[in-house]
């Protein structure tokens, strides 16, 4: 009998005999409790690293008060007299909407109905916030080029390249030329640029998440990927980190309410494969340090989004207007994927942005093909697979119909127009002006007045403004339809300001008293049931 041999034997008569004091039953609950222990340390230990230690424990301590007997039903009901509240205009309105199919067609008559419906709309020219970019009436000018351009290619799908070659040329001609506006044109070592046309932003950040992903993956094997945003990041990142199976981190902005480099940079990791830009955020309209971000991202050799959604058309032709644009696209170093929108200020149709990539080798990992299908061969660049040519055509009209000339014009009208909302706002003493705005977005606040209320009355003056937190506010993203009318907007607000201070408090039907709570209500799981069961009522 060798060594080993006799050295199992010996260790296996003294385990026997040590645990031969202990009950069997014992024996045999004292692994499967550990296992349990351990696995539940595991699970807390996880929660706190995603959601920290004040989110986790007041989780456990709403949980625990909902297990309470009669304490969950209360809140239920309570939560759904907000869900109704929330439904309660569009439900009404369903009234005689079709379930089914009609026994006989309308035929051409149709578009009469169409006609009707439409008229029942709220009037929105030169009423909301964002929206709708072109100016003037549906009816003439730039509408109707963008309307016939989209009648005119409406059957065509550039899946089918060999069949509608003029709508691939125009997607090619769209994405070179935005292209060219982002850095591409002014320096060479970033010409390998290149990207495809989606159905908006949000599509082009999922595929520019879902790209960085992999592209990682190839690059360091990383495969628990993780990515960081500032709080002011548009909320299509949270969609793609529960579509992508991502960790998101989401860091609180500084002070002039811009991406913090310094929190970004404790956060990352050897897991981290994305951090985010924005120009400008949504919320504010800040321009957030890319330079201090392509620094940050090229040090540690992790990819750099820019959200350009709504700064794309504006940025280069205001920078080139004299304004003091500080750099935001592909001439900066570390920037690996750009978003940006057509069809917001590049007056395209809805359903339009492009997502850019520096090189081809990014790129690639956007694409998904497909051998084994008995279908055949395939291959898709996008979410996608059918994409209507009809809004491709409207992009490429716009852009073409518009030229240089046309983007610098509007850009001018809109730059002055937001800069004369915003000097109006600052001659409301009640009022004051969230940051310093960059673009063409005019965020505002109160430290005397609850400002969800102003928006209520707005609202009941036909404005639809958008309404934002931390801090509590709101802002009118300023268009081509706003600029006939800032003054019309100004004593609106003026007159909405001295309403909510005459007679503070809520009126009747607004959603200032909703919003407020949310804004104050720490349980924020609480908050996404609610607006998961309205959205659940409403489509």
């Amino acid at each position: 009998m060798d060594f080993s041999s006799t050295s199992i034997s010996h260790f296996r008569v003294f385990a026997n005999s040590f645990l031969s004091q202990y009950e069997p039953l014992a024996l045999l609950l004292v692994p499967l409790l550990s296992l349990f222990l351990a696995h539940s340390l595991h699970s807390f230990s996880r929660l706190l690293s995603e959601n920290g230690l004040k989110a986790t424990l007041l989780g456990f301590i709403m949980n625990a008060v909902k297990l309470v007997p009669g304490v969950k039903g209360y809140i239920d009901a309570e939560k759904q007299k907000v869900v109704d509240k929330l439904q309660s205009d569009s439900k009404s309105k369903r009234e005689g909407w079709n379930t089914e199919l009609p026994s006989a067609g309308l035929g051409t008559s149709v578009l009469d109905k169409m006609r009707e419906e439409k008229n029942n709309d709220p009037v929105w020219q030169g009423k909301c916030s964002g929206t709708v970019y072109i100016g003037g009436s549906e009816s003439d000018g730039h509408f109707s080029v963008i309307n016939e351009a989209c009648s005119m290619f409406a059957h065509t799908n550039p899946l089918h390249l060999d069949v509608f070659k003029s709508v691939a040329r125009f997607e090619a001609e769209v994405v070179a030329m935005t292209a060219a506006l982002l850095g591409s044109k002014e320096n060479s070592s970033v010409g390998q640029i290149c990207g495809n046309m989606t159905s908006g932003g949000t599509e082009s950040i999922l595929l520019s998440v879902k790209t960085s992903r992999d592209y990682m993956k190839s690059k360091k094997g990383i495969t628990r990927p993780e990515m960081i945003i500032p709080l002011s990041g548009h909320s299509a990142y949270d969609k793609a980190a529960q579509y992508f199976n991502i960790k998101l981190w989401r860091v609180p902005v500084d002070k002039n309410f811009q991406a913090d480099v310094k929190s970004i940079r404790r956060h990352i990791n050897k897991n981290t494969i994305l951090i985010v830009g924005s120009a400008p955020g949504f919320p504010h309209g800040i321009i957030d340090p890319i330079e201090e971000l392509g620094r940050l991202a090229s040090s540690f050799g992790i990819c750099f989004h820019v959200d350009l959604c709504l700064g794309g058309f504006v940025l280069p032709f205001a920078r080139e207007l004299g304004y003091p644009i500080p750099p935001f696209d592909f001439s900066v170093k570390g920037v690996s994927s750009i978003s940006v929108d057509v069809h917001k200020y590049g007056l395209a149709p809805k359903g339009t942005s492009i997502v850019l990539y520096r090189n081809h080798e990014i790129r690639k990992h956007q694409f998904v093909a497909v051998t084994e299908w008995s279908g055949g061969l395939y291959v898709s660049p996008t979410t996608a697979g059918s994409r209507p040519g009809s809004l491709i055509a409207g992009a490429w009209a716009a852009m073409i119909s518009l030229g240089k000339e046309g983007y610098l014009k509007n850009t001018k009208a809109i730059m002055e127009g937001s800069i004369r909302i915003q000097k109006g706002i600052e001659e409301i003493a009640e009022l004051f002006i969230v940051g310093n705005p960059d673009m063409t977005i005019v965020a505002f606040g109160s430290d005397v007045l609850d400002i969800f209320e102003v928006n209520d009355v707005m609202s009941s003056k036909g404005w639809h403004l958008n309404a934002l937190q931390r801090p509590n506010s709101i802002h009118i993203c300023v268009t081509l339809q706003h600029v006939p009318i800032v003054e019309d907007f100004l004593n609106d607000l003026k007159e909405s300001v001295k309403t909510v201070k005459a007679n503070p408090g809520p009126i009747s039907g607004g959603l200032a008293p909703i919003y407020g709570a949310a804004g104050k209500m720490p349980d924020r799981g609480m908050v996404q049931e609610l607006l998961v069961d309205y959205m659940d009522g409403t489509c």
